[in-house]
């Protein structure tokens, strides 16, 4: 693993009032004439700050493997486009009102592959790794893995604060114990889990602060071991 880098020489200064309230806003105003009429806002208050968001965390990024993406362009891999994919929703809104980030495994570099993760809406802020609904043929090899390997798994869920990360978001899960998988494997209701991410709350008062990446690049540093797990059991590089 590489040196840990700096914490204290960041250009991210963290999201602030403007970034929280253009979302609080949003909420109340879901309409394209709305955004339309705030679209520069939304580059200024909302783009930048992400960008420089993930420009800081890069190096901290990198530090925990070199085979994590981390794309600052508004338009790139890493930050999440802000527009809501209504074609198959009765919820029709057409912005999504939160901002999110994922620094994606560049092995499989799309949405569903491994990451770290940060969500950004008034209500909420969390920090998250994993893997979120996989293809059914990577959710098989991880499934595999934890039955071939039950207390590697068990190590894996037995570091501080992993086991309570990891029931702190609800996901999916099969009803029974997937097809060819034993009913009284130590880990069943794992592997009934359609997604594997650890997350954990923070406050936006935390978010707002330039020291949000000395909290972020922690975080990541202390959920690593689950990506490198994940990473390993779909034969990727970690």
């Amino acid at each position: 693993m590489a040196k840990v880098p700096s914490e204290n020489n960041t250009g991210s200064q963290g999201f602030g009032e403007t970034f929280f309230s253009f979302f609080r806003e949003l909420a109340d105003n879901n309409s394209k004439e709305w955004f339309e009429a705030n679209r520069t806002r939304y580059k200024q208050d909302v783009q930048a700050p992400l960008s420089a968001f993930v420009e800081a965390m890069a190096p901290h990024i990198h530090a925990i493997s070199p085979h994590f993406n981390a794309d600052p362009r508004p338009n790139g891999k890493t930050i999440f486009r802000i527009h809501r994919d209504v074609r198959f929703s009765r919820d029709k809104r057409p912005y999504k009102e939160h901002a999110a980030c994922h620094f994606r495994h560049a092995g499989e570099n799309d949405v569903h592959g491994p990451g770290f993760y940060v969500h950004l809406a008034p209500s909420h802020v969390g920090l998250g790794a994993g893997i979120w609904m996989p293809a059914p043929s990577s959710l098989e090899m991880i499934r595999r893995k934890i039955e071939s390997d039950a207390k590697g798994w068990q190590k894996l869920r037995d570091l501080p604060g992993m086991a309570s990360d990891m029931e702190r978001m609800e996901v999916e899960r099969l009803k029974n114990p997937p097809r060819g998988f034993a009913k009284d494997h130590p880990h069943v209701e794992d592997l009934k889990r359609k997604s594997f991410i650890a997350m954990r709350e923070f406050g936006t008062g935390e978010a707002a602060g330039a020291d949000f990446i000395s909290l972020a690049a922690g975080y990541y540093r202390e959920a690593a071991p689950l990506n490198a797990w994940i990473s390993k059991a779909l034969g990727l590089p970690f």
